[in-house]
């Protein structure tokens, strides 16, 4: 191999990132010891986004599309570098390529019941479970924030920064609602509403986009729920006594009316009770 063939490979001219695989939200392109030329071109295709890195500083950014490298197209890493208007020479630089893609059907879920003040239970332990959406917006915030110079970052690695933070939004929003637990789960949509809202400050502080959050089911350990549940019971055995005292007192004025006058009201009320009877014992 000629000396000069062996200088030409030293040099990158194409840059860009053909993802194999999903899950990857930022990736360095491998410099080691090339350069860029001066001139070289530089894809970011659709949903990916890529940046210059100078000396760990966020340089120049840029989004889907086709572009030539000279001190017009990077303007920041030319500042940086001191370079001027005739700079046509090789340069070292990091790149990094994000994936903008929308990441569906990410699950949360509670590792450990958490502890709320219920107006109708006491203190009662709660668990909880659902599904979150959410994009990559910012690559110099999510740069700076979360994956810094690391040659990948992945999905998976940032999966258990936010469930964190989502446990601990449901504790402070399950906490402050003052919503009885028997209400909540016809009010799942309003909660995830309340929780989206409070952790979108914190995803856009990360270069992220909350794209959408649901709570899907909201349970209680299994002795309380049984608890519950006899509760409900006793509920419904009361409205039955209701029921019988309703039935009494509208046979007496139909039972003066019909042929055998009030004599009858005995025999109804005692099936009237007895009916109630058995529909308390079944319970």
């Amino acid at each position: 191999m000629s000396l000069g063939s062996f200088i030409k490979k030293q040099f990158i001219d194409v840059l860009q990132w053909n993802e194999e695989s999903d899950g990857t939200l930022a990736w360095r392109y491998p410099m080691e010891d090339f350069e860029i030329q001066y001139g070289a071109s530089l894809t970011v295709r659709d949903s990916q986004m890529a940046v210059f890195v100078n000396e760990g500083k966020v340089a120049d950014v840029f989004g889907p599309g086709m572009y030539t490298l000279t001190t017009q197209t990077i303007p920041v890493l030319t500042y940086l570098k001191n370079w001027d208007k005739l700079f046509e020479s090789p340069f070292k630089s990091d790149v990094y390529f994000f994936s903008t893609r929308l990441q569906l059907g990410r699950k949360w879920g509670t590792p450990q019941p958490i502890t709320i003040r219920d107006k109708d239970f006491g203190m009662v332990r709660l668990r909880a479970f659902g599904m979150y959406s959410y994009k990559l917006l910012d690559p110099k915030k999510f740069f700076t924030e979360i994956s810094g110079t690391r040659a990948a970052y992945t999905v998976d690695e940032l999966e258990q920064q936010l469930r964190n933070l989502v446990v601990a939004t449901m504790s402070a929003t399950l906490g402050g609602s003052e919503l009885p637990f028997l209400d909540m789960a016809a009010n799942q949509l309003l909660l995830a509403e309340r929780m989206q809202a409070a952790m979108t400050p914190t995803f856009d502080r990360y270069g992220l986009a909350l794209d959408n959050f649901a709570v899907e089911n909201i349970s209680l350990p299994e002795e309380l729920q049984k608890a519950i549940d006899t509760r409900i019971s006793m509920g419904m055995v009361g409205d039955l006594g209701k029921y019988t005292q309703y039935q009494v007192a509208n046979s007496v004025p139909l039972a003066a009316q019909n042929e055998g006058g009030l004599a009858g009201v005995g025999a109804g009320l005692a099936a009237g009770v007895g009916m109630g009877q058995v529909m308390m014992d079944a319970l």
